[in-house]
């Protein structure tokens, strides 16, 4: 063989996975022999019409799976059929993945990721050496606030950059938020199954949190309303979109009946949007309805980057925001120059909405995964959420399911981090964390062999 070219599926996932595994499986049927020489890199690029990247990405992902050894100055050169290839697959790709984070999944597009750092790399003609020798004013500048006003107009119309707050990340915001409206006998109204920050909020500040109930459909009106009258909260705080962790998303008459019920008890409400942004259909958020009682938070940890620490919080009033500026002027200070700057570069230039096009694609191609394999097993998940939940049958307990995955490689969240009253059997999945679409398979084929089978068979005791 005088050179060799892989056969490769487009569109079924990461090209340089395919590259890769067409490399393997090349190696495993003969066709490639111990000590060949592949072609060079940029001259395979050529070959494929790809870019160069790509090609770098497989050769190294073929060289961490054992397949192929690089010389200096030489090529790059096969190692051989693997021992044992397919074992070697299954160890390879058995879980190691840490699905109790939440995280958007790293898509692959060369082209746009390229995009990105350039935009990086230009802060430094735009905001030079004032980003790092400089304080900032709190709340953000005005570009700042102007860029996260364009952000969520979508989600909020007619949003003027005078009413946007730029806060180091939504845990801060909540925490602000909280600080300033409840006092030491206040008590907030949850979903049962709430954001795990805002019971460490609560546990810290010593406030009382009162779970209201669910379903399918995210907080029933009805228990909303029995909460106010028996234990008169000050603050409902809500994920009314993709609720974390039930993908949960309120239907319009329920977010009006639920506003409804706050005017008539004089209830505000805290509406975490992590994941507004994410849906393609979305539903008006509740400050977008009830903008006079609501403080709406939008971070860009969910649909953009968790490494910003970045969020937008548009409170109800300018007293309001005002006030607001203040607390966090005496908590947390600025957000970031940088990362404040990064963001709004992103967001002026177009480039954070392709970066969510990419997350919300990558997203919809892992969940058709975990749909296929544990759709029929009970998993909750909803369109362009990469978080789903997973009730478990009868017979496992949340503790016995997340030990037996962890066993395996597998990190998962028990109910017991989001339940505001008694925890259920049930765990949530992250679809963020996993390397690859192969990783991912391989342990979502893990979770649903596990799900299945009986707990007592699961382990020996001897």
């Amino acid at each position: 063989m005088s050179e060799w070219v892989p056969n490769v599926v487009r569109g079924s996932g990461p090209l340089y996975l395919a590259i890769a595994d067409a490399l393997e499986a090349d190696i495993a049927s003969g066709v490639l022999r111990d000590g060949f020489r592949l072609p060079a890199q940029r001259a395979l690029a050529g070959i494929l019409k790809i870019d160069f990247t790509t090609v770098s990405r497989a050769y190294s992902e073929a060289q961490r799976r054992g397949l192929v050894e690089g010389k200096v100055g030489q090529g790059t050169y096969v190692k051989g059929k693997p021992q044992d290839s397919v074992g070697a697959s299954k160890s390879r790709t058995s879980g190691i993945v840490d699905m109790a984070m939440n995280l958007p999944p790293r898509f692959n597009d060369q082209t746009l990721e390229s995009k990105m750092w350039a935009a990086v790399a230009g802060l430094e003609n735009s905001g030079g050496m004032g980003l790092i020798l400089r304080y900032q004013e709190v709340g953000g500048t005005i570009e700042d606030r102007d860029a996260g006003a364009g952000w969520l107009s979508d989600r909020l119309p007619d949003l003027t950059a005078d009413r946007v707050i730029l806060v180091p990340g939504a845990q801060a915001a909540l925490l602000a938020i909280t600080t300033l409206l409840l006092s030491q006998d206040s008590v907030i109204a949850v979903e049962r199954f709430t954001y795990p920050g805002l019971k460490a909020i609560a546990t810290h500040m010593n406030r009382q949190l009162a779970p209201v109930e669910m379903d399918d459909f995210g907080i029933i009106p009805d228990s909303f309303a029995e909460v106010c009258r028996r234990q008169a909260p000050t603050l409902l705080y809500c994920t009314p979109t993709l609720q974390n962790p039930t993908t949960a998303t309120l239907p319009l008459d329920r977010r009006q009946a639920i506003i409804e019920i706050a005017r008539e008890h004089d209830v505000l409400i805290l509406e975490d949007d992590a994941y507004g942004k994410l849906s393609n259909d979305p539903l008006p958020p509740i400050a977008a309805l009830a903008p006079d009682i609501t403080f709406h938070v939008a971070g860009l940890s969910k649909c953009l980057s968790p490494a910003l620490r970045i969020a937008y919080v548009v409170p109800p009033s300018p007293r309001a925001t005002s006030r607001l500026i203040s607390t966090i002027r005496a908590m947390t200070s600025i957000a970031s120059p940088i990362g404040a700057a990064i963001a709004t570069s992103w967001i002026t230039q177009g480039l954070a909405n392709e970066a969510l096009r990419a997350i919300r694609a990558e997203t919809e191609l892992r969940r058709s995964i975990a749909e296929e394999l544990l759709a029929p097993l009970g998993l909750r998940s909803a369109m362009n959420a990469f978080h789903s939940w997973l009730p478990l049958p009868h017979g496992w307990t949340r503790g016995e399911f997340s030990t037996r995955l962890r066993n395996v490689g597998i990190g998962v969240v028990t109910s017991d981090a989001f339940a505001a009253s008694t925890p259920i059997e049930a765990v949530r999945l992250g679809f963020g964390p996993s390397a690859d679409h192969a990783q991912f398979h391989a342990s979502i084929k893990a979770i649903a062999e596990i799900v299945s089978e009986s707990p007592e068979l699961t382990s020996l005791v001897v």
